[in-house]
């Protein structure tokens, strides 16, 4: 009994660093970015709740164009809860060596965060985007509703990476 007793607190502190190794193991992005291919219109399918979201009740879409500079402008809107429209601008810098994978965006200068592209399909039909302490993720779609098949293969390049998706929040689409 005193050698179950003893493994119990083994086992439990096995268990925890095992899951805080997982944590300390990098966000890896996909292999490259073609920002031609990537630029244009997504739609939100889900992402992790963030306090700059709140407002956003249904049919957030994303606009991203390529600048003069080589950096993304970004603008995001959204319908809010009284039927307004809420709507946000900013600007994705690629980081050096990343080939478009990780980029530094910013909504408000100062400050800034960086977000990795951790799925892509071949096609450029989704796109997950994270970052990298896995507290935000979105799941972004060419079209307002992404088919089963293409949202499990989102899932899954998310989940390899660690994010915990039990906070995963889904966008209606109207």
């Amino acid at each position: 009994m005193h050698r179950l007793v003893s493994a119990i607190p083994l086992a439990l502190a096995c268990i925890a660093s095992s899951s805080a190794a997982a944590d300390a193991v990098p966000v890896q992005a996909v292999r490259r970015v073609d920002l031609n291919r990537y630029v244009g219109t997504w739609y939100e399918i889900a992402n992790f709740p963030r306090f700059f979201l709140a407002k956003c009740v249904a049919d957030t879409v994303s606009e991203y164009s390529i600048n003069n500079d080589g950096t993304v402008a970004i603008e995001n809107r959204c319908r809010t809860q009284d039927g307004g429209v809420n709507q946000a601008y900013g600007t994705a810098t690629p980081l050096k060596g990343s080939d478009n994978t990780r980029m530094e965006v910013s909504f408000v200068r100062p400050f800034s965060a960086n977000f990795v592209v951790v799925g892509l399909d071949p096609d450029y039909r989704w796109t997950v985007i994270g970052s990298v302490n896995r507290k935000s993720l979105w799941i972004l779609s060419r079209t307002p509703q992404l088919p089963k098949p293409e949202l499990d293969e989102a899932l899954s390049a998310a989940g390899a990476q660690g994010y915990p998706m039990q906070q995963l929040h889904y966008i209606p689409q109207d």
